[in-house]
């Protein structure tokens, strides 16, 4: 199933995909969602961010390609962490499919785009088990992980390089029935396929990150873990369209204006 938030007069409110017509829900989607019988064409609605996460985690450099590129680029060691290491971002950064990302004025042409799996937990976890772990995933979207490069090396807790307003596009919707193992990553740029790989050729996958994780924290429905990138992104210039596909949920796509 796929469910969206989206605009309805001057609220924002739930919906279900079927096709390309969205069905109103009330309630909870993590708990029995009710249909209200009002219903809207998918290109008529203006779709928001797909859930408002409580905590919004982030896997750090969880692709090889990525995390030699990326050492070599901070002067970093190279090598695969130990365990699973997990950071946060700000829900201020999230933004909605369709919607710009804007870059300030003061940042450098090192603007790049990470395009990633995030998972949806739908159910509280605390001490999962290799078991259990997927028990409490509900499904899954898509995040842009736009980062300011030059900011990155100098903040020393990224407040800016990835939390600046609009550097976290997420949607367009949540997709609960997914595979992983055939799941692909494609990039594309202006219409131009920059990066292709498999999503789940991650050097640390889901289960591993949420037991570790579960290990010292509780996971709540709604929360999201975005789970990494491959490769490097060229520097992203006004104007330029973005697009995240991954095959078994869909397209997010971003515009971006450089102020």
């Amino acid at each position: 199933m796929r469910f969206v938030r989206f605009r309805k007069d001057n609220e924002i409110v739930h919906g279900l995909v079927e096709g390309r017509k969205v069905y109103e829900l009330t309630g909870s989607i993590f708990s029995q969602p009710k249909r209200t019988g009002e219903i809207f064409d998918l290109d008529g609605v203006e779709l928001d961010i797909p859930v408002v996460p409580r905590t919004f985690y982030a896997a750090g450099l969880n692709y090889q390609t990525h995390l030699e590129k990326m050492s070599a680029a901070v002067g970093l060691d190279a090598s695969a962490p130990d365990a699973p290491d997990i950071g946060y971002r700000a829900n201020n950064a999230l933004t909605a499919h369709e919607r710009p990302i804007i870059i300030p004025a003061d940042a450098t042409d090192q603007v790049h785009y990470e395009g990633e799996l995030v998972v949806v937990i739908g159910k509280e976890g605390k001490h999962l088990t290799s078991e259990t772990a997927m028990d409490v995933v509900f499904g899954y979207t898509i995040g842009n992980d736009v980062s300011e490069r030059s900011w990155q090396k100098s903040d020393k807790t990224m407040w800016r390089s990835k939390n600046t307003d609009t550097f976290k596009p997420m949607g367009p919707w949540v997709e609960t029935e997914v595979n992983l193992e055939a799941m692909t990553t494609t990039v594309r740029l202006n219409g131009q396929e920059q990066i292709k790989f498999k999503t789940n050729d991650m050097i640390t996958g889901i289960v591993p990150y949420l037991v570790h994780m579960t290990k010292y924290l509780t996971l709540y429905p709604g929360d999201v873990i975005w789970m990494g990138t491959e490769g490097t992104s060229p520097n992203l210039l006004d104007g330029d369209v973005v697009e995240v596909e991954l095959s078994g949920i869909g397209t997010l796509r971003n515009p971006v204006i450089r102020l």
